[in-house]
């Protein structure tokens, strides 16, 4: 068979999307299955893809955009992967296997892998389009804020992961920041409140002011950004604002086909979607009613579907919740039940004046949750024994690290 016949009869892989997990399905696919698909690569930025995780980082100035891309264009060559950068798909016809492009072009696909990703979401309220008020979620987010100066204040609204991230990259360019939090706590969905306080302490101590139960209301200005109003009376004067308050996932393109969409594109465990010959991985996927918006999970789908592709047997049945960075310059790890109500039992290690903090909780001697604040050495242990289900009633203070700042629950 000639190489042009060869070619020919390859099956015409499209994946839509160049972000992390489209990346990673990438990678292992032609880890396992290299010259099987004639695979095509489309994303709408104008650049290969990069580390979102690492934003905060090329904001604080710690690291350049070209230090946090994923892949080299000489190893996209290598695998055989056509990238088409700076391109949008707007239409998927099922019916006869196409993809309509923005600049007019179409492709036909044999296959085709959703990886879309997810949008910053902005708050409902007045003067959310002011001049002056941004998000936080890619490389052109940076660039615009990278252009504040020392001399302005930037009021951050929202106390997640991407919140602490950009209030962390501002207060490194010597911005006056300020966080905002509608909860009781920082990173709520992650840590307990005893975790949560430590973690407000730290991030504190590096220059970002922090206000919780704060419910902005209202943006104004005369022209631009000058001032956020609280549902508490408090106005702050700022000169930006950064809306980090969660992410929708972009499902509109699966929406206009015809597929089952709810929150995300629905799947099922094989990350195949309602119509054939379509499947859907990462942010943009709905799997048993999550849309996880996490990287890890993104990274488990596109480890099944490529198997799947690759003609071997897999499924995807969840992932174990987990969240291991370094938030605003603060390692934090936390998986699983880290609550640990009911009947679990909750061991903790704490030292405020330290900046640290760990809790395991079990049930039955198996580990089902953690949180660990300030040191997060054996974090990728812990995660194993959550997933395992591992008896550890032989290991607990080595888990710990420090037995006799135990306190049980």
């Amino acid at each position: 068979m000639t190489g042009l016949q060869d070619c020919r009869s390859r099956e015409k892989l499209v994946v839509v999307g160049a972000g992390m997990a489209a990346t990673r399905f990438v990678e292992e696919l032609t880890n396992r299955a290299l010259g099987r698909y004639d695979i095509l690569v489309i994303g709408d930025e104008p650049r290969l893809a990069y580390n979102r995780v690492l934003l905060s980082s090329v904001l604080a100035g710690e690291l350049s955009v070209d230090d946090i891309e994923l892949k080299p264009r000489q190893w996209w060559r290598a695998a055989g992967v056509e990238v088409l950068s700076g391109c949008k798909v707007i239409k998927i016809n099922a019916a006869s296997r196409r993809l309509l492009l923005d600049n007019g072009e179409s492709v036909d696909y044999s296959k085709v892998a959703l990886a879309t990703g997810s949008r910053a979401a902005r708050l409902p309220i007045e003067g959310a389009d002011l001049p002056g008020v941004h998000v936080f979620r890619d490389v052109r987010d940076v660039e615009a804020l990278s252009r504040l100066g020392k001399e302005m204040r930037a009021l951050v609204i929202g106390g997640g992961l991407l919140g602490l991230e950009a209030a962390y990259g501002l207060a490194r360019r010597g911005v006056d920041v300020t966080l905002a939090h509608v909860m009781d706590r920082l990173m709520e969905r992650q840590l307990d409140a005893a975790g949560a306080d430590i973690l407000r302490l730290l991030v504190e101590e590096k220059g970002v002011r922090v206000l919780l139960n704060a419910n902005a209301t209202r943006i104004s200005g005369s022209g631009r950004v000058e001032n956020v109003e609280f549902a508490d009376g408090q106005t702050i004067p700022a000169d930006a604002v950064i809306f980090a308050v969660g992410i929708q996932p972009n499902a509109e393109l699966a929406r206009q086909a015809g597929l089952d969409v709810g929150r995300g594109v629905k799947v099922d465990d094989g990350l195949k979607t309602s119509e054939p010959g379509v499947f859907a991985i990462g942010e943009c996927a709905e799997h048993r009613g999550v849309c996880y918006g996490l990287v890890e999970p993104a990274y488990e789908q596109g480890r099944v579907l490529a198997m799947r592709l690759a003609g071997q047997d897999a499924s995807y049945g969840g992932s174990v919740v987990s969240t291991n960075l370094k938030v605003s310059g603060v390692r934090v790890f936390s998986a699983g039940d880290y609550l640990g109500e009911g009947d679990a039992r909750r061991i903790v290690c704490k030292d405020p004046r330290m900046g640290l903090y760990r809790k395991l909780v079990e049930r039955d001697d198996r580990l089902v949750g953690a949180i660990l604040v300030g040191d997060t050495n054996g974090a990728a242990n812990v995660l194993d024994l959550i997933r395992s289900g591992a008896d550890i009633s032989s290991m607990r203070d080595e888990l710990m690290f420090g037995a006799p700042m135990q306190e049980a629950a």
